[in-house]
């Protein structure tokens, strides 16, 4: 079970670290990615992070701007988002990558359907 939080209400140009704990499963064996989805609009791939944490994913139009991590010690895994724009705005989910041990081509974690487990998803919202 996966369990997104931090979500809120900031303005263009601030900050949010969004946080997923997960429980029941053995977090540290699963590479975790974070998805949004703005109304109308499907979802979209923001960052994944392998279960080593050794590499690390982006969105071209994220890159330099968000920062996915993750505390195999909490069983959490973060995205640190800067520079906010309004075009941020959306429901943020984290995910769980549907195959254990698993270390992948950057394109593999672009794809919604590669992830086993969602979270719930918590609302960002960036005012102009």
């Amino acid at each position: 079970q996966l369990q997104a939080s931090g979500g809120g209400l900031v303005q263009a140009g601030g900050s949010l670290r969004l946080s997923c704990a997960a429980s029941g499963r053995t977090f540290s064996s699963y590479s975790m990615g974070w998805f949004h989805q703005a109304p109308g609009k499907e979802r979209e791939f923001i960052a994944a992070i392998t279960w080593t944490g050794a590499n690390t994913y982006y969105a071209d139009s994220m890159k330099g701007r968000f920062t996915i991590s993750r505390d195999n010690a909490k069983s959490t895994v973060y995205l640190q988002m800067n520079s906010l724009k309004p075009e941020d705005t959306a429901v943020y989910f984290c995910a769980a990558d549907g195959r254990v041990y698993s270390s992948r081509s950057a394109y593999y974690y672009t794809v919604p359907s590669n992830f086993g487990s969602w979270g719930q998803g918590t609302q960002v919202t960036v005012s102009s």
